[in-house]
């Protein structure tokens, strides 16, 4: 038997800002991350003795930059940037196994969302 818990969540105006700043955030990092992915690889397959992308290096990167970059990130949850580079890890997983299409650039408004964990 599978058992779920729905919770239905009522936001008052500040939550909905902070929950719209934290989908912006992963959507920008998530984007961010496909980018330089994209431009890594073409970097390695040009020249193999260059690492191939991964995930936790991308993570290395944006970490490493958003302070002088991204300076909005740091009033968000860090685990909102840092779940949708994994989910673009995951999704290349995927697009790799066969078992999905190639990993796509995420639009404003359409499936916003980030991940607490």
């Amino acid at each position: 038997m599978i058992i779920a818990h729905k919770i239905a969540l009522k936001p008052n105006n500040k939550q909905r800002t902070y929950f719209a700043k934290a989908c912006g955030v992963a959507r920008l990092a998530y984007n961010w991350a496909l980018d330089n992915w994209q431009k890594q690889y073409q970097l390695h397959k040009n020249n193999p003795a260059l690492p191939k992308p991964t995930e936790m290096s991308l993570r290395r990167q944006l970490n490493a930059i958003k302070r002088e970059q991204f300076p909005f990130m740091l009033e968000v949850t860090k685990c909102a940037p840092q779940q949708a580079i994994k989910d673009l890890g995951k999704a290349y997983k995927n697009f790799l196994d066969g078992r999905a299409k190639y990993p796509q650039f995420r639009k404003k408004g359409q499936h916003d969302s980030f991940y607490i964990s």
